[in-house]
């Protein structure tokens, strides 16, 4: 029997559709600690506090990271693929990056909803924390959604998104790396942009 609920989709930011905000940042400064993500680092607080050191000890401001997050675009084709889900049924973007830094980004998506979180920046623009807009902020949207009446189908790529893939009617990881399948055998993985769109037409069409 087909379930009546209303289909939604809810995406990770970074690795899905847009390059990984540190990673570009690190190689326009060449500090290489800077190119560990979640999805090397599964302790979001102990990348984030190792983050925040460097960047201080470096003495690198938000406008540092504004100035390089300014000049990346989206992954080739993620601006049409978010369009086409869009098109299709309810989408929203969850992620662990920060209002600050994803402003520009969202412009180059056609600005879908994004829930994510925020920094802490003292008056001379120094990146002091980071203000969690919930713990476990991805998994318990998707479980809100659920309570909403939504069935939810979620995107993603790294170990921070492990709980939102796991709590969703349906987790899916995108392009992830082989230490991330690995740990999680059980997840179906798309590798593109199309192979994603195929799999998303199923999943609708099941409904």
């Amino acid at each position: 029997m087909a379930d009546p609920r209303p289909r939604l989709i809810a995406s990770d930011l970074e690795g899905v559709l847009v390059p990984e905000i540190w990673i570009a940042f690190a190689e326009k400064t060449g500090i290489e600690q800077l190119r560990l993500t979640t999805r090397d680092v599964p302790d979001y607080d102990q990348l984030m506090q190792m983050r925040i050191k460097i960047l201080r000890d470096r003495k690198l401001r938000l406008q540092d990271i504004q100035e390089v997050i300014a000049g990346i675009s989206p992954l080739p084709g993620a601006e049409e693929f978010a369009g086409w889900i869009r098109e299709q049924t309810q989408f929203v973007i969850l992620s662990d990056t920060f209002y600050e830094f994803a402003k520009p980004l969202m412009a180059k998506l056609g600005y879908p909803t994004l829930f994510c979180h925020s920094l802490e920046v003292d008056d001379e623009g120094t990146i002091t924390g980071y203000r969690l807009r919930l713990d476990e902020s991805k998994r318990r949207a998707v479980k809100a959604f659920g309570e909403l009446q939504f069935h939810t189908l979620a995107l993603g790529d790294s170990y921070n998104d492990i709980a939102m893939l796991q709590r969703a009617d349906l987790g899916v990881l995108f392009d992830p790396p082989k230490n991330v399948v690995d740990d999680y055998p059980g997840l179906p993985v798309v590798r593109n942009y199309d192979e994603a769109r195929t799999f998303i037409q199923q999943w609708l069409a099941a409904g």
